[in-house]
């Protein structure tokens, strides 16, 4: 795609990275860097992991692998390189994609240093290329390959493989109940209309809008509504490399600003955080552009949608809270689209999009029929977008979502349908946490814990969180072989960041002498949800404890600490 009357430039690396591209060059560079891929031996069908922060190269990347039919996998740069080989091995990647470093909030990360370790235990990796983020030289090993040298080398065409329409267009990892990690499929056809239907429809995109989704590219929002939706639409997509607060609380909105972003797409965590730095950082800058504000990742609160309408939006913009899974590709639940000037209720999904059927179940499995109910989110019918397998475990595809209900998908979410029929989403029903509208097994946390020796036993809930929605709280039993606990309780802290990521740490951490437990040895974790948020008086049925004094054991340490914390403010 060359501009008319122009003679074709040399390709530009550093510009790529750092300034506005127009379709043509973001063809060329996917083009580059596919026939890169492809000189490194990636062929149909072989898994390419990227591991990368927000930016132009990383979309590159995703379109590169799906122009020659290759399979990508994008890991959230935050990772550790436990959970990024993790990753890498399961998925068998033959090449990763990273930088040297990133930048994120003021603070650089060593992307490079984090694969050059994780690479040292995945045998299927044969290249790794480094793109430059920052002029600081890393350590370039056997296996390491310059990018943007080699693809500066390659033609600036590559055309594209014919695909059929259930062919594998990623993997998505993502956490379950259990332990490890699940490698969600999304396939060609289906995930690409899904993606590109609910964008247009949901945000009611229009021709020459700028869309401003401030997701990661890591997690499945950024997929569908900073990549895939919005390009296939036409639509100018806006990269958001930065954090709510750096270098101000006003970031969000001078971007908005400056770009004249008509859509904005974020999370609530970060709604709530920006809430408590006030309206002064908002009303600063001219927001005029925007006709719809939407929020992702998790539930709501009323607080947060009330500020983000009124204040960011001036109470004139359509504020769309959308519910939706990494399984399910693109958003299920949403107040829009529906009739012209239908009613949105504040802090609720509302109306199932187009060809979604919910509908709630009862403990006996049974249909909940009528309104002012509430039950199991389940879906009825397959629709476009939704997953296909985990990859290399499909029994486990089936157990997860289609053993619960027979005949339904389980969203594993909790849900009450109103009066008029609307949906609202209670929260998770397994044990998933979402902290920062970020997906996490608890399963996860505790193995991570269990690699400490003095550590035999430990159990990880959730809790309600002002800011984060969600934060993990671990109860642990420490040995008495152990010494200090609170020399326990940093290296715990300090193995979850290391292992998993540092979102992932426990905010808080109790120690115990022993956890509740049924006579079958099953950990009750309910009780311990309650006694967390003050719901001692309301325990429930404990007579399958195997020793109801246990109780009384944990609201005493927990009350000491509470007051240990008190005392130190």
């Amino acid at each position: 795609m060359r501009r008319p009357g122009k003679e074709r430039q040399p390709w530009d690396g550093f510009r790529f990275l750092h300034f506005p591209l127009h379709g043509g060059e973001l063809l060329e560079t996917t083009c580059r860097l596919a026939n890169t891929l492809k000189r490194h031996g990636v062929c149909r069908g072989d898994c390419v992991a990227i591991y990368m922060p927000v930016s132009p190269l990383a979309v590159a990347a995703m379109l590169a692998c799906a122009r020659i039919g290759a399979v990508h996998t994008v890991i959230f740069a935050g990772f550790s390189a436990v959970s990024l080989a993790g990753r890498i091995n399961d998925a068998k990647c033959k090449v990763v994609i990273t930088f040297n470093q990133g930048l994120r909030g003021g603070r650089v990360m060593e992307l490079k240093k984090i694969v050059d370790e994780a690479v040292k235990h995945c045998p299927t990796v044969q290249r790794v290329l480094v793109a430059h983020r920052t002029d600081n030289k890393v350590h370039m090993g056997d296996l390491d390959v310059p990018l943007e040298q080699e693809m500066a080398k390659e033609d600036p065409v590559c055309a594209p493989e014919s695909m059929g329409s259930e062919d594998m267009l990623f993997i998505l990892y993502t956490s379950g109940s259990t332990g490890m990690p699940k490698g969600i499929v999304h396939t060609q056809a289906g995930y690409l209309l899904y993606a590109a239907l609910t964008h247009k429809l949901v945000f009611d995109h229009r021709p020459g809008d700028v869309f401003g989704c401030v997701a990661d590219i890591g997690w499945i929002t950024g997929h569908s509504y900073v990549v895939y939706g919005p390009l296939c639409n036409g639509a100018t997509s806006v990269l958001f490399e930065s954090t709510p607060v750096y270098p101000n609380a006003g970031r969000y909105w001078e971007t908005v600003e400056r770009l004249k972003i008509n859509q904005f797409y974020g999370a609530p965590t970060a709604v709530r955080l920006l809430l408590k730095y006030g309206d002064a950082w908002v009303k600063k800058y001219d927001r005029s552009s925007l006709r719809t504000l939407g929020s992702v990742g998790e539930p709501i609160n009323c607080e947060a949608w009330e500020w983000l309408h009124r204040v960011v939006g001036d109470s004139r913009c359509t504020l769309v809270d959308t519910w939706w899974q990494t399984e399910t590709g693109g958003i299920c639940i949403a107040p829009r689209p529906s009739e012209e000037g239908a009613e949105i209720l504040p802090g609720m999904a509302m109306r199932p999009f187009f060809g979604i059927t919910p509908v709630l179940m009862d403990e006996k499995g049974s249909v909940v029929e009528g309104s002012n109910v509430s039950g199991a989110l389940c879906i009825s019918q397959a629709w476009p977008g939704m997953a296909r397998t985990i990859y290399g475990d499909h029994q486990r595809f089936v157990d997860a979502y289609f053993k619960a209900y027979p005949g339904y998908y389980f969203t594993g979410d909790g849900a009450y349908r109103t009066e008029g029929g609307y949906y609202q989403i209670t929260g998770r029903m397994d044990d998933v946490i979402n902290i920062s509208g970020h997906r996490l097994g608890t399963a996860e946390i505790e193995d991570a814990i269990a690699d400490h020796p003095a550590v035999p036993e430990s159990a990880v809930i959730g809790y309600p969180h002002d800011i984060k929605g969600e934060a993990a709280f671990a109860f642990i039993v420490v040995k008495d072989s152990a010494g200090d606990s609170d020399v326990v309780v940093q290296e715990l802290k300090s193995m979850v960041a290391t292992k998993i990521a540092k979102y992932a740490v426990p905010d808080k951490i109790l120690v115990v002498k022993r956890l509740p437990k049924t006579r079958s040895g099953k950990v009750m974790r309910r009780l311990l949800r309650k006694i967390i948020t003050s719901e001692d008086q309301e325990l429930g049925d404990t007579t399958t404890l195997e020793d109801p004094s246990i109780i009384t054991e944990i609201l005493s340490a927990y009350q000491k600490c509470k007051d240990k914390q008190a005392a130190a403010k």
